[in-house]
């Protein structure tokens, strides 16, 4: 197929998104009905639930990307002695305005995610909805979930509670220039000197949440790093795809959120009602990873084991920082992908492999993922012993149909994250790159480059080429449209 006239234009990329999430079975668009709702819902939520109590006077901060307009959760500490840190956690109050089986809620059950992709995006919820009334905005009071922990010496939780408050957004944070300045690269943010205290707090943040993260590995959670590639565009024109990576800002939210989420899967458990969980519930391809870490001169034993994996991947990490993420991305692949399962009261959940945790589900993200509004409600239930929101056969087929979509919300973006991609490497036809190859099936076998960090697929001579091994290709053909981008191996 010929490559579109534009087609290093924005507007491509966006014709190229919603086709693919038709295709996928998204719907693109809001309902007639779900519109008309909205016109409803702020008065509606008001009078139908009381507020909590009010902690709009505490130190709240959301961090996030520059460009993120949904903020689902605000974080803020505070000293108890010197050995013993309250964390707080709120996480926008977004099932006090969409209610089960309203049309925003068919709308948000049908795609149960928001979909990220290089042309645009397509929110779970109408944007007066993710990004002003149940998004907590700058300065705005809105009603929250509060998931208050007890971090003591070492990152051990000493104790948790759920409540519901009203709070505060004292700043709105970004996640780049939070971390230069918490490494000493870079200046404090003036949305964090406009506020007094705030710096020590985030710092006090940053030391617990450094905490969480050592416990966490020391029980075997797994230090993966990929490269995520976000477009940049000048204008409407894409000019370069760069690579999203780790900082220790980004660390402060991860392991807050991982912690806030085991507080709620234990709290559900404990008051006897079924939930949704998220897991890996064991590695895919175990004996390749086994096979990619001997190739080091690591030995990991038969049989998965998190801790092991986790010493050689730490070991790899110190050793080879630059070439660490393409380990990470061959291990990712052979994990496999995490699922919705339902634990019911009586049953206990194997727990979720690469974050070293047993009671996991997804709650912090209420206006971007079904699954956590499903949570919430669930929890919001439990928490006054009022009727559950959801049957367990009910759960059972969300928890397949969230599965399910969530894996095709994947393949979108990283459709529309391809044809990106083969917008920047049109003009380069025969240029040869060093690779590694993320993907081998009988449907075919997928190298990435190094820079740019591009995905394709690899043609002719591919047989004994597996996950983890690093090779020389040539790209050979690209497809805007089609999100194609194929490459030949040379020697």
């Amino acid at each position: 197929m010929a490559t579109h006239p534009d087609a290093r234009r924005k507007g491509v990329l966006e014709q190229i998104a919603r086709r693919a999430m038709q295709e996928y079975g998204f719907l693109p668009d809001f309902s007639a009905d779900a519109l008309n709702e909205l016109k409803t819902v702020w008065p509606t939520s008001r009078a139908a639930e009381s507020p909590g109590i009010d902690l709009r006077h505490l130190l709240w901060a959301s961090i996030d990307n520059d460009d993120s307009l949904d903020l689902d959760q605000l974080t803020v500490a505070e000293a108890l002695t010197d050995t013993e840190v309250k964390v707080l956690v709120a996480v926008a109050d977004v099932a006090a305005f969409v209610k089960k089986n309203s049309a925003i809620d068919a709308h948000a059950r049908h795609n149960t995610t928001s979909v990220y992709t290089a042309g645009r995006i397509y929110p779970m919820l109408p944007e007066r909805l993710s990004t002003d009334l149940t998004s907590l905005n700058y300065h705005e009071y809105r009603p929250a979930m509060i998931i208050e922990m007890v971090i003591g010496d070492g990152g051990v939780m000493r104790g948790s509670k759920i409540y519901r408050a009203r709070v505060r957004n004292q700043a709105k944070l970004a996640y780049n220039s939070v971390a230069a300045w918490l490494d000493a690269k870079g200046p404090m943010p003036a949305a964090v000197a406009a506020v007094p205290g705030l710096d020590e707090n985030l710092r006090l943040q940053d030391r617990v949440a450094q905490q969480l993260k050592a416990l966490r590995h020391e029980h075997g959670a797994l230090g993966l790093q990929t490269l995520e590639a976000r477009p940049v565009f000048a204008g409407d024109e894409i000019r370069d795809l760069q690579a999203d990576e780790p900082n220790r800002a980004k660390e402060i939210i991860e392991d807050f959120m991982i912690a806030a989420n085991g507080v709620t899967a234990r709290f559900l458990h404990g008051k006897q009602v079924a939930s949704l969980r998220r897991m890996v519930r064991s590695p895919k391809r175990w004996g390749r990873i086994v096979e990619i870490a001997a190739q080091y001169k690591f030995k990991l034993p038969a049989q998965p084991d998190s801790k092991s994996l986790e010493k050689f991947l730490a070991a790899q990490k110190a050793a080879d920082p630059l070439r660490f993420p393409d380990l990470s991305l061959a291990v990712i692949k052979l994990l496999g992908p995490g699922e919705y399962v339902v634990e019911a009261p009586d049953e206990a959940s194997p727990g979720h492999f690469g974050l070293a945790v047993k009671d996991y589900t997804h709650s912090t993200a209420p206006n971007r993922r079904f699954p956590d509004l499903i949570t919430q409600r669930i929890m919001k239930a439990a928490l006054v012993g009022s009727p559950l929101p959801y049957s367990r056969d009910e759960l059972t087929e969300l928890a397949r149909h969230c599965t399910e979509k969530e894996n095709d919300a994947n393949k979108v973006e990283r459709l529309v994250t391809k044809s990106a991609a083969a917008m920047l490497l049109a003009s380069r036809t025969g240029d040869r790159f060093d690779a590694i190859c993320t993907g081998a099936a009988d449907k075919g076998t997928w190298v990435r480059i190094f820079k740019p960090p591009i995905e394709g697929r690899l043609l002719y001579e591919f047989k004994g080429v597996d996950v983890g091994q690093r090779l020389k290709v040539q790209l050979v053909h690209t497809d805007v449209e089609r999100g194609y981008i194929d490459f030949k191996k040379v020697q």
